[in-house]
């Protein structure tokens, strides 16, 4: 929010695609909420719990809000739902965030842990396994490496100017 925030300074009311059947959801959607308060802003809620969903949540995001937040969930970041969310941004000119595959379906701001550096990580856990350590032996990790893609092209169809600050920050520019 705070990346999409930076590419739109005006954005007030942001709506976050979330999952209300994730058990996780509840956490998450107040710390959305506490980060948006921070930016001078609002975080709306809005549920997708299946694809069908998707158009009704995208309507009530468009007349409640000025910009969209990708909830990172199954329903709303797998199949086609990142495309569809991406092209209903773009017609009702919303800024938009999502995953980093979301950037290349078209959303503006792709942000997310870097999955090749994840899975080398795995690889080297798996490693020590078979080597013969015990798995209760090794420490815990999380992802400490995260991707920016800001999609350009995007945001010249949204009348937008990326920051130079942004840019420069990016790991990606899709131009």
């Amino acid at each position: 929010m705070e990346i999409l925030k930076t590419a739109q300074p005006a954005l007030v009311r942001v709506g976050i695609l979330t999952n209300s059947q994730n058990i996780l959801t509840a956490s998450t959607n107040r710390t959305v909420e506490s980060w948006a308060q921070k930016l001078n802003g609002r975080a709306q809620i809005v549920d997708v719990r299946n694809p069908d969903e998707l158009d009704a949540a995208l309507t009530v995001a468009k007349a409640q809000t000025d910009g969209i937040v990708l909830g990172d969930e199954q329903v709303i970041t797998g199949g086609d739902s990142p495309r569809r969310i991406a092209d209903f941004a773009l017609r009702n000119r919303l800024p938009s965030s999502g995953t980093i595959d979301y950037a290349h379906v078209g959303g503006l701001i792709g942000y997310g842990v870097d999955w090749t550096d994840v899975i080398r990580r795995s690889m080297a856990f798996v490693d020590k396994i078979l080597k013969g350590a015990k798995p209760a032996d090794l420490p815990i990790q999380q992802a400490s490496k995260f991707e920016l893609v800001i999609n350009l092209k995007t945001a010249k169809a949204l009348g937008l100017t990326i920051p130079q600050s942004l840019l420069q920050r990016a790991d990606q520019v899709i131009e």
